[in-house]
């Protein structure tokens, strides 16, 4: 059996944990019990719950943008298509068991600017996940604004998806984003 290192388990249960019931409603304890390992361990790793939460944060992004960059190549395709599948991939996101929203919106919607460490990862997640929407949409020709626009309609589809509980806030933002996209191309041709 592979031995997890005890910062990656304190994690792992802090990311089930504050994901699952939220950032305020889940303490220190709970994330020891859930990690298996004693206070004094969590703390050695973690000397503050909000050094914990950042640490999460940022640990969400790298592999939220990595799972989704990683769909993204493998669907091949021409560069618009690339772009559309950005929304396949939500719609993944969005059927899976648990599926609460944006983290990054949930912990600053319970932290807030209170809590700078949380807001600098929430903008930080949010700015890389336009650039990369602002890539791809620069590799399909179309104008700049249009991945803002494109940013706006996934993070809408993100939010709508959260709260009624259902996935197909992507696939009405795939449409969407596909009708934005073939007018921006065509408006450059």
């Amino acid at each position: 059996m592979e031995q997890v290192d005890p910062r990656t388990r304190i994690l792992d249960a802090a990311e089930e944990l504050f994901y699952g019931q939220g950032v305020q409603a889940v303490g220190m304890d709970a994330v020891r019990a859930a990690s298996g390992l004693t206070m004094r361990r969590v703390y050695q790793q973690f000397p503050s719950k909000d050094e914990l939460v950042e640490a999460y944060l940022l640990r969400r992004d790298a592999r939220w943008r990595a799972s989704l960059a990683v769909h993204v190549a493998r669907t091949g395709g021409t560069p618009r298509d690339q772009l559309l599948s950005v929304f396949d991939w939500l719609g993944r996101w969005f059927a899976e068991p648990g599926f609460r929203g944006c983290a990054f919106v949930n912990a600053f919607g319970e932290l807030g600017a209170g809590t700078p460490a949380v807001a600098a990862a929430a903008r930080h997640h949010k700015a890389e996940f336009a650039g990369y929407l602002a890539g791809l949409a620069e590799a399909a020709g179309a104008p700049p604004a249009t991945a803002a626009q494109l940013a706006l309609l996934a993070e809408g589809a993100i939010t709508v998806a959260a709260v009624h509980g259902d996935p197909s806030a992507a696939a009405d933002a795939r449409e969407a984003a596909r009708l934005l996209l073939d007018a921006a191309l065509a408006g450059r041709g």
